[in-house]
């Protein structure tokens, strides 16, 4: 067995105590180490010569057991939650193989460097674009459901509740109690976070939590958090601490609330005030429909009280007028040219009656038609061929006719 390296075979092993003597050998070689971490827990008694601590790392879920002597804390100022920096000499007990710190000296973190850290993870979750506005989604107007992230019976817890039941009786909660602060606050709030964001009847999520230190609020600036929280489909209101107070969350969640009172504000409408709306909204369309319809009935009234509505008779007497007077004068010209045509005809008649064979018939001459052997017509003979021996004739005079039978013949000269 050489002094750098543990040499064993199946058949020279080592014992347990020899390698429990060797681990402790080689972890009290460290000498002594700042460490910096948070107080996840503390069991210590006045009576008790040690206290044990159990320190946590800040970002991630691994944890140290620290041993310290029960005077360091009797000051009373190291409390769960608290970011601290000890100088300890790690130990090993080699009676049960278990490895701890022997603390000899706290420090507190500063405020500054929490702030300071806080600031610069700020910055490189910005960058990435994590609190981008646009990303931001809009609690609905009246929510299903709200879940709620909050600590057992704190303030924050009632503050929520009694103003959302206040503002609306019937509105429905669904409440996930978690620590909100110390090391078991973000793996806490990340599980109910996951569990409300999976459920469809939840349409938005308050995380509340009361007010407190820099050292109280940082689980709401972890970033493990703030990444569960971008990535939710639910939007999510940030409620913690008071005004001043400005975790990460804040910058992530879609909606900021001031305090959890705000937070119902924000969320849950207010069922006296929304009446009291909608009451002035039927007042206002009552009287903007009042408004129109008086408005509309004063047009009506302008347009009757125009001549041609007020005596809708009006424009056809005025139109019969000139009707009648197209009339006479259609009458007038059609009388003149009926007159002139009756004496036109009156004139061509005379012409007619003095060539036409009554005029010759009355001076003195006759017509002579023979019926033809045929039995046609009678027709007026003009030749003697017409009228041989027997053809019987007929003579029209002016005031009858003759009968009479051909004699004979006899050529002109």
């Amino acid at each position: 067995m050489s002094a750098g390296r543990l040499e064993t075979t199946p058949e020279n092993p080592v014992t347990v105590r020899k390698i429990n003597s060797l681990v402790g050998q080689w972890i009290h070689r460290l000498g002594g180490i700042w460490v910096e971490g948070e107080l996840a827990q503390i069991n210590s008694k006045p009576s008790w010569k040690l206290s044990y601590i159990t320190l946590r790392d800040s970002e991630s879920d691994v944890s140290v057991p620290i041993t310290c002597p029960t005077s360091l804390l009797r000051d009373g100022t190291l409390r769960v939650g608290d970011r601290v920096v000890l100088h300890g000499k790690p130990s090993f007990y080699e009676g049960r193989g278990t490895f701890s710190l022997q603390a000899r000296e706290f420090r507190p973190v500063g405020e500054g460097a929490l702030l300071a850290r806080i600031e610069q993870l700020k910055q490189a979750l910005g960058a990435e674009g994590l609190f981008d506005p646009r990303l931001k989604r809009t609690s609905p107007f009246l929510p299903r459901r709200i879940g709620l992230i909050t600590g057992r019976g704190s303030d924050a817890e009632r503050d929520v509740l009694n103003v959302s039941r206040d503002r609306w009786p019937e509105v429905d909660f669904a409440v996930i109690n978690t620590a909100v602060q110390g090391a078991r606050a973000v793996p806490e709030i990340l599980a109910a976070l996951e569990e409300l964001d999976k459920d469809p009847l939840i349409d938005v999520i308050i995380i509340a939590r009361g007010g407190g230190s820099v050292q109280d609020l940082l689980p709401f600036s972890e970033e493990a958090l703030i990444r569960a929280v971008s990535r939710a489909t639910t939007p999510v209101v940030s409620a913690i601490g008071h005004a001043m107070d400005t975790p990460l969350l804040d910058n992530v969640a879609d909606i900021r609330a001031a305090t959890p009172t705000d937070a119902a504000k924000i969320t849950v409408p207010d069922v006296l005030e929304e009446r009291r709306l909608l009451s002035e909204f039927r007042e206002r369309s009552a009287a903007a429909l009042h408004r129109w319809v008086d408005r509309e009935s004063n047009g009506l009234d302008q347009i009757r009280s125009r001549p041609v509505l007020a005596n809708p008779a009006l424009l056809v007497e005025r139109r019969s007028e000139d009707v009648d007077q197209v009339v006479g004068k259609l009458r007038s010209t059609i009388s003149f040219r009926v007159e002139r045509e009756e004496n036109r005809v009156a004139t061509l008649r005379g012409k007619v009656s003095a060539l036409g064979p009554a005029a010759t018939l009355a001076r003195g001459y006759s017509v002579v038609q023979v019926q033809p052997r045929d039995g046609s017509g009678d027709e007026v003979v003009t030749q003697i061929e017409q009228t041989p021996p027997g053809s019987q004739l007929r003579i029209r005079v002016s005031d009858g006719s003759i009968t009479a039978a051909t004699m004979g013949v006899r050529p002109a000269d």
